[in-house]
């Protein structure tokens, strides 16, 4: 094959020993001279591996307590060294540089260091500076160099040496290269994270090794992907593969049940809740919660932030729907719930809120802080003659909860601790509160003493007399329109109880 060059030589060290053993006994059959480091050397040595001791060869001592061991002209000439270029091979005969084949590498673990501690010096130290320019010395050499950075690829140099007995192709050499680089790179956005937590510096740097490809996109001609650990967010106890719409709904859901202390169930249809309710009791959250859009709530997404009961399984098995996510499951509840072979049962982790929420847009990328805003009665300033009483508070506060996570424009229409009916993503806020008033009523709802919430100011008082004419009692919103005074004096005029929030909750 083109390129194929034996591997005669191989320099190793690594920190983390596990599942190199076979890697490394192959090496000894097909005669490679091993160089190794400190703990590596020792290892193989416990082995029965023979090896050679990079101070040995440099006669230089590893020194600074490790941080110096392997850069060393000796050793980097010997990775780097192209072998097609005779002043090169002049100047290795000159210098007595030792050529090297094969460089295997396992870095300080600084990601899982950082995720157990918080003690600088210890972090500090697992910032590895000779192997990452090992590794990248060897992969910009790939045309003479196998570079295997990571454990994971063991097995796959395993196979490579056992097809062409002890030797490597150029392709596969410019194929684990790639893989380098992207150990090298990741590993230098993880450090660059950790020394701008603070933000000094206003780049965007992210970097995600695990990935996997789902069904399809948005839609099935699209392809789709997620990168990031699954596993971190929800334990998935039953059903199908989790597809690329799943996921959103699931970030919507579980950005939405954040807000939510008291007992509630949401059931959520692209992003937005559909149903969703408060009670003492998970099965009344769940009766109220379906009775809200029981239409839309056929195959949607569930999300409780209390334990499923049996009672509560077996009305919602009533229902058709994709996911159900909670924090726990009875037996005789998870038994119910698993009668639908597909259906998705997931357990929440709780997981904490990203620091930052992405967007991609005109190739490039939006970022912003998550709206963490949930406001409480202290938020609430009333701007007209009448208050809201202790029930409309209530509800107030409930509906701008439901309001905050609904694509905008968004009206919430709300009566204790239910959710009767929203407009969403609408184009004007009065477009808004009529698609949210038609809902509300065809599923029978009186409107009456119900409250409503808007997630960004009334720029007329049309909405608010709109909502009078249906029985809304209380409103809530941020304010800041230049005609506030005008909708202001609507409700006083008509006795309706208005606050003002300061605080607007678009989502697009």
């Amino acid at each position: 094959m083109e390129g194929t060059k034996k591997v005669k030589t191989a320099l190793i060290s690594v920190f983390d020993k596990s599942g190199i053993d076979g890697l490394l006994g192959d090496l000894q059959s097909y005669g490679v001279t091993i160089y190794s480091t400190g703990g590596t050397w020792q290892y193989l040595r416990s082995l029965g591996i023979e090896a050679i001791a990079v101070e040995d060869f440099t006669t230089f001592p590893s020194i600074l307590g490790g941080r110096v061991k392997t850069l060393h002209p000796l050793v980097f000439g010997g990775i780097l060294a192209r072998r097609d270029e005779a002043g090169d091979r002049e100047e290795m005969r000159q210098y007595n540089i030792p050529e090297i084949d094969m460089v295997v590498v396992d870095l300080y673990p600084f990601e899982q260091t950082l995720a157990t501690t918080d003690e600088e010096q210890a972090i500090i130290e697992k910032i590895d500076i000779g192997g990452i320019s090992l590794i990248r010395a060897a992969a910009k050499n790939f045309a003479d160099v196998l570079v295997v950075a990571s454990a994971e690829l063991y097995e796959k140099t395993r196979e490579i040496l056992a097809q062409n007995n002890g030797a490597t192709t150029r392709a596969d050499r410019q194929h684990f290269a790639a893989h380098a680089f992207g150990v090298s790179s990741h590993y230098d956005t993880a450090i660059f994270g950790y020394f701008n937590r603070e933000a000094y510096i206003h780049t965007f740097r992210q970097s995600i090794n695990a990935h996997q490809a789902l069904r399809y996109g948005e839609n099935p001609h699209q392809t789709g992907f997620f990168f990031g650990e699954l596993s971190a967010n929800f334990d998935q106890l039953h059903g199908k593969e989790i597809s690329y719409n799943n996921l959103n709904d699931l970030d919507a859901a579980i950005e939405l049940i954040h807000d939510f202390e008291e007992p509630t169930v949401a059931i959520l249809k692209h992003n937005n809740a559909c149903g969703l309710a408060s009670r003492p009791q998970i099965v009344d959250a769940w009766k109220a919660a379906l009775a809200g859009d029981p239409v839309s709530a056929f195959g949607g997404v569930i999300i409780t932030n209390t334990p499923v009961d049996e009672e509560t399984a077996q009305e919602m098995n009533k229902l058709f729907f994709e996911i159900i996510l909670a924090p726990a499951y009875s037996d005789e509840a998870l038994a119910t719930l698993k009668q639908k072979k597909n259906r998705i049962i997931l357990i929440n982790r709780k997981t904490a809120r990203q620091a930052l929420r992405f967007k991609s847009a005109l190739n490039g990328v939006l970022a912003q802080q998550p709206d963490t805003k949930t406001e409480t009665a202290d938020d609430l300033k009333f701007a007209t003659t009448r208050t809201a009483n202790e029930q409309e508070i209530a509800d107030l506060l409930f509906a701008n909860k439901i309001v905050k996570h609904t694509k905008s424009n968004a009206i919430v229409l709300a009566k204790d601790g239910q959710l009767l009916g929203s407009g969403t993503g609408q184009t004007s806020r009065v477009d808004a509160l009529r698609q949210a008033i038609a809902k509300a009523l065809a599923f029978g709802f009186d409107l009456n003493g119900a409250v409503m919430a808007s997630d960004a100011f009334f720029p007329f008082a049309d909405s608010v007399q709109i909502a009078r004419e249906v029985g809304i009692s209380a409103v809530v919103q941020p304010g800041g329109s230049i005609r506030d005074s005008e909708t202001i004096a609507y409700c006083d005029k008509h006795n309706m109880a208005m606050a003002l929030t300061g605080f607007r909750h678009f989502k697009h």
